[in-house]
């Protein structure tokens, strides 16, 4: 198997291409002022991951900013620390500043002249509007959870995706090479449908899952690159 075995690259954005953990780490600043005690940045990301995972499981049609004001709400609770509506909603609208990742604008801009581009994100539209303008490139297919009505790692995200790049570009499974960061919301999903995936390492350096859960048992994929970057090196290899 090889990348130029492919016509489509399915990308989850946020932590593959959008550093949310950065995002989200920026973003609980207030409420971390008023705990009084020292958090690390991976007890912060873990608390969100557990919270953020629940929520989903329990309202799957909320649209994620809205769902990201009630996590945060959760989190607090959990740390017996009182926030108003206003700093939850602040954090809920986050999104559209977490930052893109060093590599993500290039590494796009050169696999879309080989590949269709597609996003498959756990967000609602309108946030993920403003990471577009970010990643600087068209893509040719955005699917969302709120379009699902379900939140990965549910396999309606991917029967979804599937029925709509068979549609509207007449592209099957053997096509798609899911890329993404995630085991647990992406990878293990991925190979029960039946897709190959190229993992994007980014937490290559760093101990634990950050924000996002352990997936159960070990996921396969069948690349593994540290960065964009990398996947884009890998590439040029195999077409030069």
């Amino acid at each position: 198997m090889k990348l130029i075995d492919f016509k489509v690259l399915t990308f989850d954005c946020y932590g593959t291409l959008i550093d949310w953990e950065s995002g989200i780490w920026s973003a609980m600043s207030p409420l971390l002022g008023k705990v009084g005690r020292r958090l690390t940045r991976d007890e912060v990301l873990g608390v969100f991951a557990r919270h953020e995972s629940a929520q989903q499981a329990e309202t799957p049609e909320m649209p994620y900013s809205q769902l990201l004001a009630v996590v945060y709400k959760r989190i607090a609770a959990e740390w017996s620390v009182n926030v108003g509506n206003e700093e939850a909603n602040i954090f809920g609208a986050s999104v559209p500043d977490w930052p893109e990742f060093a590599d993500s604008v290039a590494a796009l801009r050169y696999l879309h002249k080989f590949y269709k581009l597609v996003i498959l994100s756990n967000v609602d539209r309108i946030s993920f509007r403003a990471s577009n303008v970010r990643l600087g490139v068209a893509f040719d297919a955005i699917y969302s959870a709120q379009d699902v009505g379900a939140y990965k790692p549910s396999l309606q995200n991917f029967e979804y995706m599937l029925g709509r790049l068979r549609q509207d570009f007449n592209l099957q499974p053997k096509h798609v090479l899911h890329t993404a960061q995630s085991l647990y919301h992406d990878h293990a999903p991925a190979k029960r449908i039946g897709l190959a995936s190229a993992w994007i390492d980014r937490r290559h350096a760093d101990q634990g899952w950050g924000a996002t859960l352990p997936p159960a048992g070990a996921p396969h994929y069948d690349f593994r690159y540290e960065s964009m970057a990398a996947m884009v090196k890998a590439h040029e290899r195999e077409s030069s």
